[in-house]
């Protein structure tokens, strides 16, 4: 390899998560995009670094460990490297079933977002779906990132749970009980329960102190117990209880009970 080329590295991946097109992870420390546009929105955040890029002929920088980056769908813009350690960042193409193209006219206005508690939910976000299986909670996680940059753009608050959370939760808690291996998704159940999914987990949160994703990884986690200790292989078990498959279980197995489900089923021998 030529030791004066510009080192990049990158990843990307379709997730199987509805209103993600795509997921790219990459380190540049020379590149400049041309000018281009893209049919979907572009979600950024840079885990260190900075960026110089153009929205609709005005240009604007971030930099890495506090803003988010949203470019909309269908506006020409570019960007480049600043420095010579480049930029880290980590992308989310997401579809008009996240954010409708009326709100195009705002993120063009306003590109670079200050906002903590977003680029958290979108670092978490991103941990999920490097995760097979997880799908359930990074569906969770996108429908609170929409409502956020929804408040940005459009100045629309979230809608607080009322009366009607527990009655909401008790019936949320009944489909996932109903479901525990088969699994659903996020938008399955809030049209089910006729509910907004944010206000659907607002209310499960309130009710219960954990989100519908957790509660039924708990479940699951319950009947792999019985099961281990009855004799059957953690493969088995995975697949039986609703998991994506063995490593899936073991993970969440592991931050649950504190061992491996193959030692658990020995007696933690």
């Amino acid at each position: 390899m030529n030791a004066d080329l510009p080192r990049t590295s990158i990843r990307a991946w379709r997730p199987p998560v509805p209103g993600i097109a795509e997921v790219f992870h990459a380190h540049f420390t020379d590149h400049a995009y041309p000018a281009h546009t893209h049919d979907t929105w572009d979600l950024m955040i840079l885990d260190d670094g900075a960026v110089d890029f153009a929205l609709d002929r005005r240009r604007h920088d971030a930099t890495g460990s506090a803003n988010v980056l949203l470019l909309p769908p269908g506006v020409p813009h570019d960007g480049r490297t600043v420095t010579a350690s480049g930029f880290r960042k980590r992308v989310l193409y997401l579809e008009d079933s996240v954010l409708p193209r009326r709100l195009i006219g705002g993120a063009v206005d306003g590109p670079v977002i200050d906002d903590a508690l977003l680029r958290h939910r979108i670092h978490h976000l991103h941990a999920s779906l490097g995760r097979p299986g997880d799908e359930f909670e990074a569906e969770s996680r996108l429908s609170f990132i929409s409502e956020r940059l929804r408040g940005h753009l459009d100045a629309l608050q979230p809608r607080a749970p009322g009366r009607e959370a527990s009655r909401l939760a008790a019936r949320t808690r009944e489909l996932l009980d109903s479901r525990i291996s088969a699994g659903l998704s996020l938008d399955e159940a809030a049209t089910t329960l006729h509910a907004h999914p944010t206000h659907l987990i607002r209310c499960f949160k309130q009710t219960y102190g954990l989100p519908p994703h957790a509660y039924l990884v708990g479940r699951r986690i319950d009947r792999a117990r019985r099961l281990l200790l009855g004799g059957h292989r953690p493969a088995e078990v995975a697949t039986t209880v609703g998991f994506h498959d063995q490593a899936h279980l073991n993970r969440h197995f592991t931050r649950h009970v504190g061992t491996t489900p193959g030692r658990y089923g020995r007696g933690g021998g």
